[in-house]
């Protein structure tokens, strides 16, 4: 039996079903919610390691569910969205989801974006429980990044980021000056073949607007256009 616990939040009960069978199949624990309100209750009540969460439920959707699970739980979040439904998948990332599938989706793809994202927050986990050593503190100007807390601070105010977000964070801060291009990015992070390099531009979105404050002229995280990204040294 995986360790692992499973939260659906889909209202369509014959998909929610349908991802149910697969992920029990593969030894995971699954809860079942209809919407954002029941998500909430199941949050309260069980421990939950991974969400997979449809964008458009009566009473709660899944935007308005992200945004709430993120004031307290750091745990990977799969946006479900129509193919039409693109500013859907862009607002989810940026209020921190860690990915997307689009409405229709192969079950098979799927259970690899689960198993996918599970495999990154075991490691992140991992590296939080070994406290690794006090010498990994970056900073880069008024940007401060510690590998120990898994914290980022501005001028001393803590910024809260997504475990995605720190990770490409860290990559950037602990290369100043070093332009990483966005498959460099995707595959150093996500420790994969880069397939979907459209999420990082998003990634890199939010965690400007997030440190940086004016976003549109950054002090810290710059584009460099046709190139890629990259942390300044000041």
């Amino acid at each position: 039996m995986n360790l692992y616990s499973i939260l659906i939040v889909e209202d369509e009960k014959d998909i929610a079903v349908a991802i149910e069978a697969y992920l029990t199949n593969q030894g995971y624990k699954v809860f079942i919610a209809g919407d954002g309100i029941e998500g909430l209750d199941v949050l309260q009540k069980e421990e939950i390691h991974l969400a997979i969460v449809d964008v458009m439920m009566p009473r709660m959707d899944g935007i308005a569910f992200t945004m709430k699970l993120r004031e307290k739980y750091d745990f990977p979040v799969i946006i479900l969205s129509a193919k039409s439904e693109e500013v859907d998948k862009i607002m989810g990332l940026n209020i921190g989801a860690d990915d997307y599938v689009s409405k229709p989706f192969r079950p098979l793809e799927l259970l690899a974006r689960v198993n996918s994202q599970l495999r990154r927050y075991s490691r992140y986990l991992s590296l939080v429980e070994k406290n690794v050593d006090e010498d990994n503190v970056f900073c880069i100007g008024g940007l401060e990044l510690n590998e120990n807390t898994k914290e980022v601070t501005v001028d001393g105010t803590f910024i809260r980021t997504t475990p995605i977000e720190f990770k490409i964070l860290n990559l950037l801060i602990r290369n100043p000056g070093r332009v990483f291009s966005a498959d460099e990015i995707y595959e150093k992070v996500w420790n994969e073949r880069a397939v979907n390099t459209d999420t990082i531009m998003v990634h890199v979105r939010n965690i400007r607007e997030k440190i940086e404050i004016d976003s549109k002229n950054p002090k810290y995280l710059k584009v460099v256009w046709g190139v890629g990204y990259k942390i300044d040294k000041q």
